[in-house]
């Protein structure tokens, strides 16, 4: 069996990545392997996290005039079956979505359809979930296409707001309980379409 190549694109700290990859380790990962981490940050600490498990690292300047042609060629030239957003925050033409249609998803700490969309991301999210006064919150995991959180959804799972919390607290919570779990069940999911037997 050939598992599925899956390239993760990074912006930041990569405990996303570090989700992924341990989620490989741990078998809960066996149709994919992450052969290839990009970064539009060249300081991103993903980086570093990729290079410590010896996996293959590029960097392409936010802002290239070229971007979306050098990410596409890199991901060409890697046999890239599988592209996982984790934490990268540079938002994707329709025409590079088009090109690898149901092959990008992304993970995004709400339950869409509430509190996501252009300019929802990070701590912003948790602040307006706990301004709204709802009561449960969560992750969702959704193919990506040109539209912000706008791709059909894969996964979701809920998370409770306790008493006290603070988008800090929140973030942690929803990471830890949610995006950590269901980021690796859904890139096992897209896998299993593209192993070669």
């Amino acid at each position: 069996m050939v598992k599925a190549k899956i390239a993760v694109l990074v912006s930041g700290g990569g405990t996303n990545l570090q989700a992924l990859i341990d989620a490989e380790k741990s078998g809960i990962i066996v149709s994919g392997e992450i052969m290839l981490v990009i970064s539009n940050n060249e300081n991103a600490y993903a980086l570093t996290r990729a290079k410590n498990n010896n996996i293959a690292t590029a960097y392409i300047p936010s802002k290239a005039p070229d971007f979306e042609t050098q990410l596409i060629k890199i991901l060409k030239d890697n046999d890239i079956d599988i592209i996982i957003l984790a934490g990268f925050m540079k938002i994707l033409s329709g025409d590079f979505t088009k090109t690898f249609e149901n092959r990008i998803i992304n993970v995004h700490p709400s339950l869409i359809p509430s509190f996501c969309g252009k300019g929802f991301y990070g701590l912003k999210v948790h602040e307006e979930a706990l301004k709204y006064g709802v009561k449960v919150t969560g992750a969702t995991v959704h193919f990506v296409n040109e539209i912000p959180d706008g791709g059909n959804i894969i996964l979701q799972k809920a998370v409770y707001i306790e008493e006290g919390d603070t988008p800090e607290i929140l973030q942690k919570r929803v990471m830890e309980q949610a995006e950590w779990k269901i980021l690796p069940q859904a890139a096992e999911l897209l896998s299993q379409k593209y192993i070669k037997e």
